[in-house]
C-alpha cells in the first residue's frame, strides 16, 4: 500500500526497508546466541551492547536502565508482574492504581491482578481525555503500590500529564516509600517530546514497529532495576529482568529508529522539525474536516486545547455513519484507517470512549485516522476529500 494513503500508524507503522536491510546484515555478521562465553558469542555481546547504548543515548537514559523485551505489550507486563515476585513479603496484596484510558496490554493485566487479590482502583479521565494529577492522588493509598498513566493514548491522541503525575505521587508520600510508576511511551516515542528520566517514573515502555522499526521487540526502562525482582525467571538474560535468547537484529533495529525518530525533551533536529511540520498539517486537516456537517472531533474540545493533544493521532466521529462501515468505506477508496486499538479490533466495545462519557452514537460512529513521518499534507487532504463524499453519499 502506497505510504501516502496509509493513516493507521497508531496500529502499526510501515518499516524503514534500509534500517532493517542494514540491521540484518549486522546481526547475521554476529550470528552467535550473546550469552555464549566463546568469541562468537562475545562479537554478538558486544553489538548487543552497542545497540543498547545507541540506544540509551537516543532517549537520555543509562544504558544499564534500558532491557529489550519482545514488545511493548511484554514492557508493560514486567513492571506490573513483578509484584507477584513480592507477594512472600507482603503482609497483604496492596492496591494498584490504572487509568480506564490504558491500552488493553496494562488495562486486561491489571484487571487479571484484581481477580488474584489485588486492590485494582480504576481512575476514569475527564470528558477531554485526561487523567489529571489530582484524579490519581485521590486513588492513593497507604498501601498502593503500583501506578500506571500512559503518556498519549492511543486512540484519542491526548498527552498526559505523566510528569504532574509523577510529581504528585512522589509528593503524597513524602519521602516514604513510594509505589512504583509506570508510564507506557508506545504512542509518545518518536511523536512528542520526552524526559522519561523525569524523577518519579519507576519505569517506561517502547514499542519499535510504531517507529518503523521492526515487529517483536520492544525496550523498558527501569530507573532503579537494582531494586527489581521479576516474577518470570529464566536463563538471566537481560539481567534477569527478561529471560530469552536476544532479538540481536530486533534490538540493532530498534536503536537505528530511535536515532532518528526519537524526540528528547528540550533537544531539536529533524524528528523535531517533522513534529512541528505534523502539527501544522493536522490542524488543516481538521479545518477540512470541519466543513463537513456530520463531523465532530472526539474530544469536541480537541481544536481548543490542541497544543494538549499529539499530532500523530486525531479520532472524529461522523455522525449516520457507523465506524467499522466508514473504515470499510475508505479501504475502497484506498485508504487505510481504523476506528482504534487494533489489539481491541475485534472487540465491539468502546473502552476508552466509554470512560470518557462519550454517547453510545459517538462510539458506534468515532474513527481514528492517525499519522506518520511519511505522511504527506497532500495524502491528508485527499483523506479528508474521500471522508466528505462519504458523507455526502450517507447524507
Amino acid at each position: 500500500m502506497d505510504a501516502a494513503r496509509y493513516f493507521d500508524w497508531a496500529a502499526t507503522s510501515p518499516a524503514d526497508e534500509d534500517v532493517l536491510r542494514e540491521s540484518l546484515e549486522e546481526a547475521m555478521r554476529s550470528w552467535a546466541n550473546p550469552s555464549s562465553a566463546h568469541n562468537a558469542g562475545i562479537e554478538a555481546r558486544n553489538a548487543l551492547e552497542s545497540a543498547r547504548k545507541r540506544a540509551a543515548d537516543a532517549i537520555g537514559v543509562k544504558e544499564s536502565q534500558l532491557f529489550f523485551t519482545s514488545g511493548g505489550t511484554e514492557s508493560d507486563h514486567i513492571p506490573l508482574l513483578s509484584l507477584l515476585a513480592r507477594l512472600g513479603a507482603m503482609s497483604q496484596k496492596g492496591r494498584i492504581v490504572v487509568s480506564a484510558i490504558e491500552h488493553p496490554a496494562l488495562r486486561e493485566q491489571c484487571a487479571a491482578m484484581g481477580r488474584l487479590g489485588f486492590d485494582v482502583k480504576t481512575v476514569a479521565p475527564d470528558r477531554n481525555g485526561f487523567v489529571t494529577a489530582e484524579a490519581i492522588r485521590e486513588a492513593l493509598t497507604p498501601d498502593t503500590l503500583f501506578v500506571t498513566v500512559m503518556a498519549v493514548n492511543n486512540e484519542t491522541g491526548c498527552i498526559q500529564p505523566f510528569e504532574e503525575i509523577a510529581d504528585a505521587i512522589t509528593e503524597w508520600y513524602g519521602g516514604k516509600r513510594k509505589p512504583h510508576f509506570h508510564v507506557d511511551c508506545v504512542q509518545a516515542a518518536g511523536k512528542i517530546p520526552l524526559d522519561i528520566a523525569h524523577k518519579g517514573i519507576d519505569s517506561a515502555a517502547f514499542s519499535a514497529h510504531k517507529i518503523s522499526g521492526p515487529r517483536g521487540i520492544g525496550l523498558l526502562y527501569m530507573a532503579h532495576p537494582e531494586k527489581f525482582k521479576g516474577f518470570l525467571v529464566g536463563g538471566g538474560q537481560e539481567k534477569n529482568v527478561r529471560s530469552g535468547t536476544e532479538n540481536l537484529f530486533g534490538a540493532i533495529a530498534f536503536a537505528k529508529v530511535l536515532e532518528k525518530h526519537y524526540i528528547r525533551k528540550g533537544a531539536d533536529g529533524e524528528a523535531a522539525e517533522r513534529l512541528r511540520a505534523q502539527k501544522e498539517m493536522t490542524a488543516h486537516f481538521i479545518e477540512e474536516l470541519s466543513k463537513n456537517s456530520a463531523f465532530t472531533p472526539v474530544p469536541e474540545r480537541r481544536t481548543e486545547r490542541a497544543g494538549e493533544f499529539s499530532p500523530w493521532v486525531v479520532q472524529a466521529s461522523f455522525k449516520g455513519i457507523p465506524g467499522n462501515v466508514m473504515v470499510r468505506a475508505l479501504d475502497a477508496k484506498g485508504f487505510a484507517i481504523s476506528t482504534g486499538s487494533a489489539c481491541s479490533a475485534k472487540k465491539q466495545s468502546r473502552p476508552i470512549l466509554e470512560a470518557m462519557g462519550s454517547s453510545r452514537e459517538v462510539q458506534d460512529t468515532a474513527v481514528r485516522f492517525s499519522f506518520g513521518h511519511l505522511t504527506t499534507e497532500e495524502g491528508m487532504l485527499a483523506l479528508a476529500k474521500a471522508v466528505g463524499e462519504i458523507c455526502a453519499d450517507f447524507s
